[in-house]
This record gives C-alpha cells, sequence and structure tokens, in this order.
C-alpha cells in the first residue's frame, strides 16, 4: 500500500503541468497585450490626462496578468520540487529567493503575492473609476482581505517557528 501511495505524488504532474501551462499562456498574453499598447502608444502618444490614466490602467492590467502567470510559476516549480522531483533542489536560486522549504512555505508564499495582487487591483480601480464610494467600498473589503492574510501568515510562521521572535 505504502509503495502506490508513494507512486500516487505522480498525480501532482497533472497540476505542475496545468499550472506550467497557464503561466506560458499567460506570459504570451501579456506580451501580446504589451505589444498591443505599444503599438497604439506609437499610433497615438496620448494628449490628455484622461488618455494617460487610460495607459495607466492598461499597463496595471498586464502587471496583474504577469503576477499572476509568475504565481502558476511559483506553484508548478514548488510542486514539482516537493512532490515529484527525487534530487535536492535546496540550493535552487528560485527556492532560495523565496525561502520555499516546504508545502508550508508555498502556502505563505502564494498568499504574500495574492496580496499584492489585490493592491494591483485596487490601484487599477482608484485609477481607472476615481474617488467614488464603489472604490472605498472595494478598497474596504480588500483591506480586509489583506487584514486576514496578513494574520494567517503571521499565524502559520509562527506555528512553523515556534518562539522565535
Amino acid at each position: 500500500m505504502e509503495k502506490l501511495l508513494n507512486k500516487s505524488r505522480f498525480l501532482v504532474l497533472v497540476i505542475v503541468l496545468v499550472c506550467a501551462l497557464s503561466s506560458i499562456l499567460l506570459y504570451i498574453t501579456s506580451i501580446h497585450v504589451i505589444y498591443s499598447i505599444v503599438m497604439e502608444w506609437i499610433v497615438k502618444i496620448p494628449s490628455s490626462a484622461d488618455n494617460g490614466k487610460r495607459l495607466a490602467v492598461n499597463l496595471l492590467k498586464v502587471l496583474d496578468t504577469l503576477l499572476i502567470a509568475v504565481t502558476f510559476q511559483i506553484m508548478a516549480l514548488g510542486l514539482y520540487r516537493l512532490f515529484i522531483s527525487t534530487t535536492a533542489s535546496i540550493g535552487s536560486g528560485l527556492f532560495t529567493a523565496l525561502k520555499i522549504n516546504d508545502f508550508h512555505d508555498l502556502k505563505v508564499t502564494m498568499i504574500q503575492v495574492s496580496m499584492v495582487i489585490l493592491v494591483i487591483l485596487f490601484l487599477e480601480q482608484a485609477v481607472e473609476i476615481g474617488g467614488t464610494l464603489e472604490t472605498l467600498y472595494f478598497g474596504l473589503a480588500i483591506a480586509l482581505v489583506i487584514f486576514s492574510s496578513v494574520f494567517a501568515v503571521k499565524s502559520m510562521l509562527e506555528s512553523k517557528h515556534p518562539g522565535d521572535k
């Protein structure tokens, strides 16, 4: 039974492949969108504040897409390293930089990246719509989610390293 369960770790390979493919598709899409934005900018350079804001919103949306692509990439690499790889890649630059040594660290990294994505979504909303009551409610909702996420990450880190201050 244990041998069968050990082999079942390769089922994670499906998730790894889906995450890697998703990341590649999002990178390609972002490159295409950036190319379109640049071509549009070359044809008609923004001459008003509204057109400049529209450009800023479009670039923020591309940044948001790129961060989601990076998230998929981190998930793919992290899950592969943690569940499938038989070689120890402890010294890998990406995992050293992100401090990913186990599944717990991968979850913390995903929560942190998600918080950055939420901030970018709020910036998009604030620039696109401006200072409306809807933007205030949206900002409060995002602030609540980020506050909860920070609390969750802090709790996870404390449970992993009890006694560290």
